[in-house]
């Protein structure tokens, strides 16, 4: 049983990564209802929920249906976090993160995110005090280093884990590598294997099918996996890969009928989270995932995106289920393993294979 303090999270646990702009309660929920066993909310300025930013305030909505969920937040200054951390914890979440993962450069130049990874005094400094700050559990998501000349993550591990971190998640990525390449999960085997390290040890980066979870599991002994723009339009991912580990075969692709219905679900939601303008306009961010794969959904997905009420989007919908109602979604011939991934050198897209 796999435990961050006193939450319990199974055997082997799925995370839903902190996605800016999409990992939001409406996404959280039909994630969740698909098999993702802890989510996190979107990256929060620390600075932003001080000064009482209407956007940083909305990120820390959270629903009794999420649980167990967290909250991650962000900033370059200890004060601000530690005052940040103890405003989360008014919302009692189960968890509170620390994002010193982030490689996007307005975050980095201000030495929040990854560009805390130049400076790992000060990344051990914050992070004491926001455990001190909180009485929740804390964890941290970071990345293996700055640069190829900079891959600290060992020492990262042993000293944040000094400090009372409770879990570890690592992109297997550095910060100049962005979202390109691969991910090196050889790396994060050696901190899961450190026979120093005694919280549980997460692995994010390239995970896209049922096999390379189980990959990372037998390969690198990693506690659970995180999982993020592979669900994106795709949260059957959970779930295909928790029944893949459990009995080695797979569930056929979701059908035509489960992929409008999830994308109803998702839009509803947003509607009712968000109100009926921006909760239609976030959501045209998702129809291209959703309906991956379906021949000749260019003018079908152009509708989609224009249209600016919901009853009208949802009547598109049922168009698409009527059109493509005898279509069969079929499964990539070729299923890589994270191994096969790094030995071809392929450059790792995020999406999800089926159709």
């Amino acid at each position: 049983m796999v435990k961050i303090g006193q939450i319990e999270l199974g055997s082997f646990p799925l995370l839903l990564a902190p996605m800016e702009d999409v990992s939001d309660p409406p996404f959280r929920a039909v994630c969740k209802s698909n098999g993702a066993d802890l989510m996190y909310s979107e990256f929060i300025s620390s600075e932003g929920l001080i000064r009482d930013a209407i956007k940083s305030r909305a990120k820390l909505d959270i629903f009794e249906y999420e649980r167990p969920v967290g909250i991650q937040i962000f900033g370059g200054d200890e004060e601000p976090l530690a005052m940040a951390a103890q405003i989360v914890e008014a919302v009692n979440p189960d968890l509170l993160d620390i994002n010193f993962g982030c490689p996007v450069k307005k975050v980095t130049c201000k030495g929040a995110g990854a560009g805390i990874l130049k400076d790992i005094p000060k990344m051990v400094k914050l992070t004491a005090a926001v455990v001190k700050a909180t009485r929740l559990p804390v964890t941290v998501k970071t990345r293996l280093g700055w640069d190829d000349d900079s891959k600290n993550i060992e020492e990262v591990a042993e000293r944040l884990q000094d400090v009372g971190i409770q879990a570890l998640t690592i992109h297997g990525r550095t910060r100049t590598q962005m979202y390109k390449g691969t991910a090196d999960w050889t790396l994060i085997g050696k901190v899961k294997n450190n026979p120093r390290i005694h919280i549980p040890v997460f692995g994010n980066g390239d995970i896209t099918i049922p096999e390379q979870a189980l990959d990372a599991r037998e390969r690198y002994g990693v506690d659970g996996v995180m999982i993020g723009r592979a669900a994106i339009g795709y949260p059957w991912i959970f779930r295909e890969i928790k029944h893949f580990m459990a009995t080695g075969e797979h569930l056929p692709p979701p059908t035509v009928e489960e992929r409008v219905a999830i994308c109803k679900e998702h839009l509803q939601k947003s509607v009712a989270w968000k109100g009926s303008v921006v909760g239609v306009l976030e959501m045209r961010r998702h129809y291209t995932n959703y309906l991956k794969g379906l021949p000749h959904i260019k003018d079908f997905r152009a509708r989609l995106v224009t249209a600016s009420a919901q009853d009208a989007i949802e009547a598109i919908l049922d168009e698409v289920v009527f059109h493509y109602r005898d279509y069969l979604f079929e499964r990539s011939a070729t299923l890589p393993t994270i191994q096969d991934v790094l030995s071809s050198g392929a450059q790792a897209t995020g999406c999800n294979v089926y159709g």
